[in-house]
């Protein structure tokens, strides 16, 4: 899921989704790209239909930043059930041996009913560099999350 106001109107290009959704399908995932514009509202109605229509995992990238409408975590807050923070605290530490702006994103990860949500930064490089914390994880990840 692209958190983007300007694509949500069709202006620019996103970069960050396809990126996303490429290192998803060669995991072996199905993906279904949608993109939201940076409304808090918006951003948890998708993530909570797509989490309750059955998706295992919800990706987010974009709106983790400082500006004021970068609000993909505080959306994601008001819509998870149990905070699975070890995700977003690894990509965080991660960061900062590419770039010292690494410490500003406030992405944050939790599970709502079965599905996991992750908020991954909206660059094609950041996603790229964190996608390697995420990947060994994610079929022990769906195995617990089927568990009664």
């Amino acid at each position: 899921m692209t958190v983007s106001s300007s694509l949500a109107e069709g202006q620019g290009q996103d970069l960050s989704g396809p990126a996303l959704a490429g290192l998803c399908e060669a995991a072996g995932l199905e993906v279904v790209r949608e993109t939201v514009s940076d409304d808090r509202d918006s951003i948890g109605a998708v993530i909570a239909r797509l989490a309750d229509g059955g998706a295992r995992f919800v990706f987010t990238t974009g709106g983790t930043g400082m500006t004021p409408d970068d609000v993909t975590p505080e959306a994601t807050r008001d819509v998870i059930d149990r905070a699975a923070p070890g995700y977003a605290e690894a990509i965080r530490a991660d960061s900062r041996t590419h770039t010292p702006l690494g410490i500003l994103t406030r992405g944050v990860s939790g599970i709502r009913g079965r599905t996991l949500i992750v908020n991954l930064p909206g660059n094609p490089k950041a996603i790229e560099q964190s996608w390697p914390i995420l990947a060994p994880t994610l079929k022990h990840a769906a195995a617990t999350l089927e568990r009664d």
